[in-house]
């Protein structure tokens, strides 16, 4: 219970519902003629249960599963609408079914089958408040169960557990041994979303379960067997007798009673107050996103730093952790990071590739810098040209809506305004040469890196290709930047990078690279994926090798890619690539947000790492290398 305080008296008591709090700040408010404030969540509260709510109701009358006692739902539903509500709660109705939502939102849709016809009954946990409160009791569940039986002689009945009962956390009010031996009933226990369930029942029968509400929603005849919120309406068949508050309401008003006047939502990126249409469309997203991988999939190779991010990436997902491949299933899913491809791989297995994304993060991946953007790919990798991959795929045969195309421009543009980068770190300021008629960036990669290893000729060097430009453009001013990487000392230099001097008018190992691409003319380059930042910013790119952005009618290609037959528009890259293709996660909320969302979180942060975190931040690497090597030698 929390108190305010004015001057010498309190005005408002707030409580959770039911509970102790609640009876405290309603005997309180008594004593002292305040306001009360009961909450409790909301009707569309979270993705996890574990989540923090996103919305919360509150009532200074009572509370909406109290049936003894007046509400402030009560009357909100009896309210009449204006044609604006009206088309509003209509408009929720419709999307509240096609985004397929429900309380909670993190379980994945019942998979098994169904029966053809079938009448759904819902199981609730021992000591539901809402049970109590809602004129109901044990008897209440046996009754219920009785009356779908003999109501439906042709139907089979499927009994939904509650996802409690299925953790083991709390007891139902049936004994499912008991249950299961009529053959007429489906026992449904695992911890699954309801929506297909009610989607194709015939009716709905509950004691006092939110599920009566979404059923509604769907449509569908419900029968109650308590007095929920929604009960007592003459929307729903009732085996109990409507209190007199209650009277005759539409399911509109119903509807706008309980997810637009009654809750209060915040958004969970944003932190403001927000309508439900806002937090509809983020649970949708989150949905989505948390089905695109199959719910059991297996990972090897992963650093123990690189664990508990993977587990964010595949949210949604259980990942086990294998440490060979033989101990995949035949039909199983494994997780491996980057283009190599273990050892012992059973036939039948589908492999999904991790790498870092486009927009990474506020500093470099090998200082051990949180990673906010990642790609899976199902198919390849795409950094590797010599096999296809889903990024490949998307931009070969995506028909790009004007949605997203307006989408990716102002993406663009944003990315352009807020000078970002893939590692967006801050360098000095680089100044174009005065005079200086054709300037040409090079930037350095790790020769080692994969991307040169698999779209790059075999001999490829940051040296062969100083030289080999020089060759071809001896009158431009020539700049070369090393990787981020091997300034650090993070990473080796390449064969011969010590003469790069010989080769350029000028390398920059602090300049800051957006800067950089601002000011120069042209980028050559192998694969780095500054060619993709510097068509970000409508700079000509050269590619030596097969980087994912060439072949598409964007780059001048020394080394053509028969399998890209397409061309593309610029605002069509970044789509698939920046929109479709890369997986984003929230600084703020650790869950799946939008390539503009993370825009706005990076544009919040400062540099992060002072000289001597970076040092730490690199014994800790090696330290982390060493003990990897070593830890595979005893395992060899």
């Amino acid at each position: 219970m929390r108190l305010r305080r004015k001057k010498s008296h309190y005005d408002y008591f707030h409580g959770w519902g039911r509970k102790r709090s609640g009876y405290k700040a309603t005997r309180l408010k008594n004593k002292y003629g305040a306001v009360l404030d009961l909450q409790e969540d909301g009707f569309l509260r979270s993705v996890e249960r574990s989540d923090q709510a996103l919305s919360i109701v509150h009532d200074d009358v009572g509370i909406y599963y109290d049936a003894t006692s007046p509400s402030k739902i009560e009357d909100l539903i009896q309210s009449e609408l204006s044609s604006e509500q009206n088309i509003r709660a209509t408009k929720l109705i419709n999307k509240w079914k096609s985004l397929r939502l429900s309380k909670y939102n993190s379980a994945r849709e019942y998979k098994g089958a169904l029966p053809e016809r079938y009448v759904l009954v819902i199981d609730q946990v021992v000591g539901d408040l809402s049970v109590e409160y809602g004129l109901a009791s044990k008897e209440s569940f046996h009754r219920m169960l009785g009356a779908a039986l003999s109501e439906h002689p042709d139907a089979r009945v499927v009994l939904k557990v509650h996802p409690d009962v299925y953790t083991c956390k709390k007891s139902g009010y049936f004994n499912i041994s008991d249950v299961l031996q009529n053959d007429r009933i489906l026992v449904i226990a695992e911890h699954c979303h309801p929506v297909r369930l009610i989607e194709y029942a015939e009716a709905v029968y509950c004691v006092t379960s939110q599920v009566g509400f979404e059923a509604l929603i769907w449509g569908k005849r419900v029968r109650c067997f308590g007095m929920p919120f929604y009960g007592g309406w003459g929307l729903t068949d009732d085996e109990l007798p409507a209190s007199e508050r209650r009277g005759e309401a539409s399911i509109e008003q119903l509807v706008h009673a309980a997810l637009v006047v009654y809750p209060r939502y915040h958004h969970p990126e944003t932190g403001q107050s927000c309508e439900v249409e806002a937090v509809m469309k983020h649970v949708s997203f989150q949905r989505k996103m948390r089905i695109r991988f199959p719910l059991k999939v297996y990972a090897m190779g992963f650093s123990a730093w690189k664990k508990p991010i993977l587990k964010k990436f595949l949210r949604g997902s259980r990942v086990q952790y294998v440490r060979h491949a033989r101990r995949v299933p035949a039909d199983g899913t494994l997780v491996v990071w980057g283009a190599e491809t273990p050892v012992g791989i059973p036939d039948g297995v589908k492999l999904l590739r991790v790498e870092d994304g486009f927009i990474r993060s506020f500093g470099l991946g090998a200082e051990l810098v949180m990673p906010s953007s990642w790609v899976i790919d199902q198919e390849g990798i795409y950094y590797n040209p010599t096999h296809s991959s889903e990024l490949e795929r998307i931009l070969l045969e995506s028909s790009f809506d004007d949605a997203i195309i307006e989408r990716a421009r102002r993406l663009r543009e944003k990315i352009v305004l807020q000078r970002i980068s893939k590692y967006n770190l801050k360098g000095s300021n680089w100044e174009r040469p005065e005079g200086a008629f054709r300037v040409i960036l090079i930037p350095g990669q790790v020769e080692k890196d994969a991307s040169i290893r698999f779209g790059a000729p075999a001999d490829a060097t940051n040296i062969g290709l100083l030289k080999r430009v020089r060759e071809h453009h001896p009158d431009a001013y020539i700049v070369y930047k090393p990787h981020p990487d091997v300034v650090a000392k993070l990473r080796k230099k390449g064969v011969g990078e010590e003469q790069v001097a010989d080769w350029c008018d000028e390398v920059v190992e602090d300049g800051d690279i957006v800067c950089m691409l601002d000011q120069v003319d042209e980028v050559h380059t192998w694969t780095s994926l500054t060619g993709f930042e510097a068509l970000l910013r409508e700079v000509d790119v050269t590619c030596y090798g097969q980087p994912f952005y060439a072949g598409w009618g964007l780059t001048n290609d020394l080394m053509p890619s028969l399998r890209r037959s397409r061309e593309l528009h610029l605002d069509e890259l970044i789509a698939g690539t920046l929109i479709v293709y890369s997986i984003y996660i929230s600084r703020i909320t650790n869950h799946f947000t939008t390539p503009e969302r993370l825009l706005h979180e990076l544009g919040e942060l400062h540099q992060p790492a002072a000289s001597w975190v970076s040092l730490l931040r690199g014994l800790l690497v090696k330290g982390l290398r060493i003990w990897v090597a070593s830890g595979w030698k005893r395992n060899a």
